[in-house]
């Protein structure tokens, strides 16, 4: 019987069970009285509540984008420490603020 691999987009490979070795592994754990895996219903009733990515905000929504900068303004930017980008938004917002009075 040959073994069978999954070549990862790294190139390293992972040797895969095999259907007698699976067999084996469901078996075991579907003999664990505390590994009773959910049924259809109990997927569907989790379901909802789940949500991948970070929590719904209550401010407005920042919209991710590419800007250039010169390479020591940038440079004086991030050296103010974390938070720079913040700091850039404060600027920005006061900017387009005063620019539209």
């Amino acid at each position: 019987m040959s073994e069978k691999y999954l070549t990862t987009s790294n190139g390293r490979k992972i040797l895969l069970n095999s259907p007698q070795e699976d067999a084996a592994i469901t078996a075991a754990a579907l003999s664990d009285p505390d590994a009773i895996p959910l049924t259809d219903e109990e997927w569907a009733a989790v379901k909802p509540l789940v949500r991948c990515g970070r929590p719904l905000s209550s401010k407005p929504l920042k919209v991710p984008t590419t800007i250039r900068f010169d390479a020591d303004v940038l440079t004086a930017l991030k050296a103010t420490g974390k938070g720079w980008q913040t700091r850039v938004n404060e600027v920005m917002r006061e900017y387009v603020t005063k620019q539209l009075r």
